[in-house]
């Protein structure tokens, strides 16, 4: 048929739809989460030979009617859900050709064969050959020794953050009359923390840190799959230098092919046994392994042996977002102006989510810049690099009246520094320039640089990027300046937030790029 574009969300007007064929197109983007609401009376399903990408919903298995569902030929992620095995009616169920992983579901009234899951990245049970890890629980009680180890270094932080909070909130150090924040004396007291070592009776020989890190990597186990080094090194020719395509602060980044012949991403940590890239490496398996969101990269599954620690996600095709801006003309020409505010607005829809729509806890990410920024094939922008990231659950800080305060100091230390760095982003968005050049400006002051430049309309346009400005976009580059300026003022308070960020963005870039106008709450799934 040569459908493109989305599910079609239309069809749930045909109410009496027993039967849905739309395989063999070039759909793409999630299945819709409320399929069953959508399709209620359907009998047979085929979304085959197409582009969905994201997890299988969990709210298809309310199809109770379905006989036939066909989804091979996609890009979906993630595990199947088990309550497809309870389909009553099910005849029939194919995922080949996926990026799925983890058990497959333990069908009540039909069989289904090993062929129906061939070529997925790491399906485990049922009729494969492949058995499932057995996770058995640890001999010592988790519960009661993690519970008091996180207590302590929460208690011991959360008071020297509520002291700094009105005591100290900044130190003016070094020449430049450059600031420290209270996040940045936070996440210092934190690490300092973690470098201690306790008695080795408290907690069975290993260190707090240690432990818990041990602890949050086997719940991770959960919710992605635990993949073969020997696989793994197979699908990169053994790392082999001509597959690197990138290499960051955590380790190398290498392309691989699977044998269904997608594609994917390997990181493999430089050193694995050191306690910082260990912590970076429990925190990105920790956020990406339990959150999926169109704006986040995909994290497939991770690899850990007694020398080796790998994560493995959906491959990006495009790199990063910094590669684009800051190489040779010609390449930076492809970004117009329509490009950069799709990204710009795709990158603040996943940080209002992320702020805002995460479940019962925010997620800040800490790290924000345009090298963490991935562009897939139609420059949808793909949030990566989570290691820095922490999760916020403000409904158990409000449970505690002795820290009732700590929500505003929390949100104005790392929520809003996540918005600073967004508002350096837009900025290099619009200038071109490196954004290490924005911060360091010549007299060590972003709010005089930009209030100089917003001085005049000869300065403002001096300052934009000349391959974007007159080319009939100009009330919008102004306009989406003014956002930045928002978002980088000194003082955290007089930030916006990063869902009054997205909608202000949403609403300049409308001429440009259609927007989902879906509640930020509903686009993604969240594995609580």
């Amino acid at each position: 048929m040569g459908l493109r574009g989305r599910f079609p969300l239309g069809i749930q007007n045909c109410t009496s739809l027993t039967g849905l064929n739309l395989s063999n197109n070039q759909l793409q983007g999630p299945i819709p989460l409320n399929i069953s609401k959508i399709v209620p009376f359907v009998t047979s399903l085929d979304l085959s030979s197409n582009n969905f990408s994201g997890e299988i919903p969990s709210n298809i298995a309310n199809c109770s009617y379905l006989n036939f569902l066909k989804l091979d030929h996609n890009r979906l992620t993630g595990h199947i859900p088990e309550k497809i095995g309870w389909l009553p009616k099910i005849k029939s169920f194919s995922v080949s050709d996926n990026l799925l992983s983890g058990p497959v579901p333990n069908f009540v009234n039909v069989t289904v064969l090993a062929d129906s899951y061939v070529n997925n990245v790491g399906l485990c049970g049922g009729p494969l050959e492949i058995r499932c890890r057995v996770h058995r629980p640890r001999k010592f009680d988790y519960s009661f020794k993690s519970g008091f180890a996180i207590g302590y270094v929460v208690f011991g932080v959360s008071v020297a953050a509520v002291h700094m909070s009105y005591c100290v909130p900044w130190f003016s150090v070094g020449k430049r009359n450059k600031m420290i924040t209270v996040a940045a004396m936070v996440m210092l007291i934190i690490r300092r923390r973690k470098n201690k070592k306790v008695d080795a009776d408290q907690l069975s020989g290993g260190s707090t840190v240690d432990f818990l890190l041990q602890t949050q990597i086997s719940s991770s186990e959960k919710y992605v799959t635990r993949m073969n080094f020997r696989d793994l090194s197979t699908a990169t020719e053994n790392f082999s230098q001509q597959n690197i395509i990138g290499v960051g602060q955590m380790g190398t980044m290498y392309k691989a092919a699977l044998p269904n012949g997608w594609s994917i991403a390997v990181k493999r940590l430089f050193n694995p046994q050191h306690s910082d890239l260990e912590e970076q490496f429990t925190s990105e398996l920790n956020t990406l392994g339990r959150l999926r969101h169109q704006n986040l990269l995909t994290l497939l599954g991770f690899c850990i042996e007694p020398k080796e620690k790998l994560l493995v996600y959906k491959y990006i095709s495009n790199g990063s977002l910094f590669d684009w801006l800051h190489s040779t003309d010609d390449k930076k020409r492809i970004l117009e102006w329509p490009l950069r505010v799709k990204i710009a607005v795709g990158v603040a829809r996943g940080l209002a989510w992320l702020h805002h729509g995460c479940c019962n806890f925010w997620v800040a990410h800490l790290n924000i810049s345009s090298k963490i920024i991935l562009l897939d094939q139609n420059f949808e922008p793909k949030l990566s690099n989570f290691g820095k990231a922490m999760h916020i659950n403000p409904q158990e800080i409000n449970s505690s009246r002795s820290f009732s305060m700590d929500i505003e100091f929390l949100e104005q230390c790392f929520l809003k520094e996540d918005v600073f760095n967004f508002g350096i982003l837009l900025l290099e968005l619009i200038t071109g320039k490196n954004a290490t050049s924005l911060k360091n400006s010549d007299d060590g002051s972003l709010d005089k640089w930009i209030s100089d430049v917003s001085s005049s309309s000869f300065c403002m346009y001096d300052a934009i990027d000349k391959l974007v400005i007159g080319q009939g976009h100009d009330g919008e580059i102004f306009e989406f300046f003014r956002v930045a300026y928002k978002c980088v003022v000194g003082l955290p308070e007089k930030r916006p937030n990063m869902l009054d960020v997205y909608n202000a963005a949403r609403i300049i870039g409308e001429r440009y790029y259609v927007a989902d106008n879906s509640e930020i709450s509903e686009q993604a799934e969240i594995k609580c």
